[in-house]
């Protein structure tokens, strides 16, 4: 278990983490045997959030799960859209102001 010498610049992505664990001479096969999960856990990881799976991949490469999959963390528990993070959304029962120019 060695630190990445050089991450990708670009960030880390599924081909990056696979890369890094292999280059450690190191299987996700491996990797669920010894924190005594199921290998299909560490293969859902890619298309799913499984917390201790992506705990047990950044602990091995020694950085923070919220390095590796940025889009996951932080955790948030509320399925709210969020109007201050990601602006005014539009509404479908909302009638545009030019719609009502031109209807009229």
């Amino acid at each position: 278990m060695a630190k990445p010498h050089n991450p990708p610049p670009e960030g880390w992505d599924r081909h990056s983490i696979l890369g890094e664990i292999r280059r450690q001479n190191m299987t996700l096969t491996e990797l669920a045997s010894r924190a005594d999960m199921r290998p299909n856990s560490f293969g859902h990881v890619w298309t799913r959030t499984v917390r201790k799976a992506e705990a047990v991949i950044a602990d091995f490469l020694e950085t923070d799960p919220a390095e590796l999959w940025p889009d996951r963390y932080p955790i948030t528990s509320h399925r709210i859209y969020d109007i201050r993070k990601h602006g005014p959304g539009a509404s479908q029962k909302r009638v545009a102001p030019a719609d009502r120019a031109e209807a009229a």
